[in-house]
Parts: structure tokens; C-alpha cells; sequence
């Protein structure tokens, strides 16, 4: 009796499991041991453009003297090392290789990468000319609009 009572807990808890609620917990602490700041403390961005996108971190505290130097850090790191077409931290975040970046690292020398420094924290924005590379770099970033819940537009915005 006691293992029945004990196999329909299992089940009942494994049925109410969220798979994309566990998922976005591990983002989360993979996001914060890859990048070095508190993800609660930080505010995520990931904006699409014609030519590409803008990634975006800022300290949520104005204060926040550590976070705004650590992302700082991040995001410059982030550039030179997407630059080089290295792509291990959105990768280990996100427990699988996001799609856009087997193509941003054959067109690697089509794309730029630069690191800005903005109030509050850093951007990286990502341009190419090339429509193969740009499409890429919108499938990158759509995936991080969603596993990171930023609610982001998922279309580039227009102006």
C-alpha cells in the first residue's frame, strides 16, 4: 500500500512539473554563473534591427556600482569572443547550441560586434550587410527573447 500511495505522489508531482518554468530556473543560474552578475539585479534586452540586433544589459539600481561593472565586463568579453565566432556562454546558459550560430560562425567575418558602453550598463550590437547573417542573428536573439522572458518584440522594430 505504502508504494502505491508513494508511486501516485510521484506521478501527481511529475504531472504538475512546468518543464518550461525548470528550464527558465536553469537559464537563470547558468545565466549567473556565465556571466558573472545576479540576474535579478540586471536587466536583459534583445532588440532586433534591419541589420541585425542590440544586446542589452543595464543594473537595475542606479547604485549598483558591481553589477554595472561586471556587465560591462561581460558584454565586452561577449563581443570579442562572438567576433572570433565563440559562442560558449549562450550555449551553456541555454544548454544547447542556439540556432543562429552555426551561421554567425561560417559569415563571422561578415558581422560586426560592437561593445558600447550605455547608463547603467553595456550594449553589444550585432550588424551584418549579408541577409543570410542578419537572419541568423534574428534567430539568435528571438530564442533569447524567450528563454530569458525579457518580452522583447520578436520583429525588428520599425522606425
Amino acid at each position: 500500500m505504502k508504494a502505491i500511495l508513494l508511486l501516485l505522489i510521484c506521478v501527481s508531482a511529475f504531472a504538475q512539473h512546468d518543464p518550461s518554468h525548470h528550464h527558465s530556473g536553469t537559464v537563470e543560474s547558468r545565466g549567473a554563473e556565465a556571466m558573472g552578475f545576479d540576474q535579478q539585479k540586471t536587466q536583459h534586452h534583445f532588440l532586433l534591427k534591419p541589420d541585425g540586433g542590440v544586446i542589452q544589459v543595464t543594473a537595475k539600481d542606479a547604485t549598483d556600482t558591481d553589477s554595472l561593472a561586471q556587465i560591462r565586463s561581460h558584454l565586452k568579453k561577449i563581443a570579442q569572443e562572438f567576433k572570433a565566432g565563440r559562442f560558449d556562454d549562450p550555449a551553456f546558459i541555454h544548454d544547447r547550441v542556439p540556432p543562429g550560430v552555426p551561421t554567425m560562425q561560417r559569415l563571422k567575418q561578415e558581422i560586426d560586434y560592437a561593445f558600447v558602453e550605455v547608463p547603467n550598463g553595456a550594449e553589444v550590437r550585432i550588424s551584418s550587410k549579408n541577409k543570410e547573417a542578419v537572419k541568423a542573428v534574428r534567430s539568435f536573439f528571438q530564442m533569447q527573447i524567450e528563454d530569458h522572458k525579457t518580452g522583447d518584440a520578436m520583429r525588428e522594430h520599425q522606425h
